[in-house]
C-alpha cells in the first residue's frame, strides 16, 4: 500500500524544494507538468492543502496512475489535504474514470494524479467535485493554484487544529460492476477483441471490466497488447488519437482474425476502435452508434425527445443521426467542461466529442471510455454484421482528421485565411470555437482552432467525397502555411 508520508504531530510544514511557478502546470481544465520540474512532490503537498480549502471538503478521495512519480505525489497530496481537516480515501491504482465513479457513488470530491495520454516524463491532476462535477479555471482551480502558490512562495503551511484520516478503499470491483449494470454484454455473440492499453491504466480495467477475474465472464476473448503497468511507455505512447500508436492493433487485430480492436489512452478515459479489417473508425461514428443506443433506452424509460451533447468539430452525421433517431442535437465547444455543464443543463443522456471522449449522464456526466466501448460491443455483439458494416453505415462524409500547423499569429493567419480562401460558393461563418466555415448547402465545413498552449492552428475539415475533401485541406493549410 502507497505510504502516507504523514506526521500527525506536525503543526507547521515546510517544503524542500524550490518554490516552482505552478502556472507552467496549470491548465484550463486540469494539471500537467514535468516530473521534478513544473511538478513535483511540494507542489502536490500544496495544493492537497488548496484542494481542501477551496472545495470546503471533509472528504477527499485520492488515486493516480501507473506513472513513476504517481505514488510519491498521492502521498504529498494526501498529506497537505490532511493537514487542512479533511479525512482522504486513498484508492490506489486508479483510471481516471474510476475517480468520477467513485466521485459519484460516494459524493465527494477527488483527484487522481495522471497525464493523461502524455509521454513519461509527465504527471498531473484532474479533479472533481463531489458527484464528479468537473473543476476548470473558471469554477475553482485557478483559486487552487493562486491559494497553493502562495503557500510554495512562503515555503510552508501550517496544518489545521484538527488533522484528518487515511484510510484505503479499493473500488475496482465496485466501478466494474457499475459499468456492467448499464450495458448487459452477457447475451451478445462471441467476440474476439484486441485490447491495447499502451501499458496505460486499461490494462488494470480491461480485466475486471470485461475479462473474468473480478466479475463472471462474458462472451468476449479478451488479446491484451501491452496491458503491463508501465509508466514509461516501452511500447508506444499512449495516445490514440495519433495514427502510428494503431498500428500494433492493427496489425494484432488483422493476425488474430479478431471482431475490433480497443485502444485506450494512458488514463484509459478515451476509447478508440479499429474494425475486424484494422481501419480506424472515428469517434464521431462511435458517437452517432452510442447516441441512437442511448436514445432508444431513453425514450424506452419514457423520455420524449432525449438529448444528444456534441462538439462542433464532429461530424454532421452525428446530429443527423440523433434526429432520425427522435432525439435532439445540442452542439457545445470543445472541452470536457462545456460538454458537462450542457449534460447537466439539459439533462442529455449521453455526449460525444471528436477527441472520443464520451459522456454519459448515467455516469455522473461524466466521460468513460469503457462505457462507450461496452456500448459499441453490444451494438456489434447483437448482430452477426462486421464491425466495419456497422460503422459504414455511420461514416457517410469524408474528414481530414486534425492536423495541427505551428503559426507565429494565430488571430492573423486566420484572418488570413477568411481574407483568401475562396470557395466559389456562399459560406457561413461562426465563432463559436474558433473560426468556422460552412458551405451553405451544407456539402463541406472545415474549423480552424488556436491552441490554448502552443503556437499552433488546429485544422479539421469534412466533406462529401474525398476530391472534395482535398481540394478544402489542401487550400486552407495553403494559405495557412503561406
Amino acid at each position: 500500500m502507497w505510504g502516507l508520508g504523514l506526521d500527525s504531530e506536525t503543526v507547521k510544514i515546510e517544503f524542500h524544494q524550490p518554490s516552482i511557478d505552478l502556472a507552467d502546470s496549470f491548465k484550463a481544465y486540469d494539471v500537467r507538468g514535468i516530473e521534478d520540474q513544473t511538478l513535483n512532490a511540494d507542489a502536490a503537498l500544496a495544493v492537497g492543502f488548496a484542494f481542501v480549502e477551496v472545495t470546503d471538503a471533509t472528504r477527499v478521495l485520492v488515486g493516480g496512475d501507473m506513472r513513476p512519480s504517481s505514488e510519491d505525489y498521492v502521498a504529498a497530496f494526501t498529506r497537505g489535504a490532511v493537514a487542512a481537516g479533511a479525512d482522504v480515501e486513498q484508492l490506489g491504482l486508479i483510471s481516471t474514470d474510476m475517480l468520477y465513479h467513485a466521485s459519484g457513488v460516494l459524493d465527494a470530491p477527488g483527484v487522481v494524479f495522471t497525464a493523461s495520454h502524455n509521454p513519461a516524463g509527465y504527471n498531473g491532476m484532474k479533479m472533481t467535485r463531489a458527484a464528479a462535477a468537473p473543476i476548470s479555471s473558471d469554477t475553482g482551480l485557478a483559486d487552487i493554484q493562486r491559494l497553493a502558490q502562495g503557500y510554495l512562495d512562503a515555503g510552508f503551511l501550517e496544518s489545521r487544529e484538527r488533522t484528518g484520516e487515511v484510510t484505503q478503499r479499493d473500488t475496482l470491483k465496485a466501478y466494474a460492476q457499475y459499468l456492467r449494470s448499464l450495458v448487459d454484454l452477457s447475451a451478445i455473440r462471441p467476440l474476439k477483441v484486441v485490447v491495447d492499453a499502451g501499458n496505460g491504466m486499461a490494462g488494470y480495467t480491461t480485466p475486471a471490466v470485461l475479462g473474468g477475474e473480478v466479475l463472471e465472464a462474458l462472451p468476449l476473448e479478451i488479446i491484451p497488447l501491452y496491458f503491463e503497468l508501465d509508466g514509461t511507455f516501452p511500447n508506444h505512447p499512449a495516445n490514440p488519437i495519433e495514427p502510428a500508436n494503431l498500428v500494433d492493433l492493427q496489425a494484432a487485430v488483422r493476425a488474430h482474425s479478431a471482431d475490433i480492436g480497443l485502444a485506450f489512452d494512458g488514463d484509459a478515459d478515451r476509447c478508440f476502435v479499429v474494425d475486424e479489417r484494422g481501419a480506424s473508425v472515428t469517434p464521431s461514428a462511435i458517437t452517432a452508434m452510442v447516441a441512437i443506443r442511448e436514445i432508444a433506452r431513453a425514450k424506452k424509460a419514457g423520455e420524449t425527445t432525449p438529448v444528444i451533447i456534441y462538439n462542433l468539430i464532429t461530424s454532421k452525421v452525428v446530429p443527423e443521426s440523433v434526429e432520425a433517431a427522435g432525439g435532439r442535437a445540442i452542439e457545445t465547444r470543445v472541452g470536457h467542461s462545456f460538454i458537462k455543464a450542457y449534460m447537466a443543463e439539459h439533462s442529455a443522456v449521453f455526449g460525444g466529442e471528436h477527441s472520443a471522449h464520451y459522456y454519459f449522464r448515467d455516469f455522473f456526466n461524466a466521460d468513460t471510455g469503457m462505457l462507450a466501448a461496452m456500448h459499441v460491443l453490444a451494438m456489434l455483439g447483437a448482430t452477426d454484421e462486421s464491425a466495419s458494416t456497422l460503422a459504414a453505415a455511420y461514416t457517410p462524409y469524408v474528414a481530414s482528421g486534425e492536423i495541427n500547423s505551428q503559426v507565429e499569429d494565430q488571430a492573423a493567419t486566420v484572418a488570413r485565411v477568411l481574407a483568401e480562401f475562396d470557395p466559389g460558393v456562399e459560406t457561413h461563418i461562426s465563432t463559436m470555437d474558433g473560426t468556422t466555415v460552412r458551405a451553405t448547402d451544407g456539402s463541406w465545413w472545415f474549423n480552424i482552432r488556436p491552441s490554448n498552449t502552443e503556437p499552433l492552428l488546429r485544422f479539421n475539415a469534412e466533406a462529401p467525397d474525398e476530391p472534395t475533401m482535398v481540394w478544402l485541406r489542401d487550400s486552407v493549410l495553403g494559405i495557412i502555411r503561406a
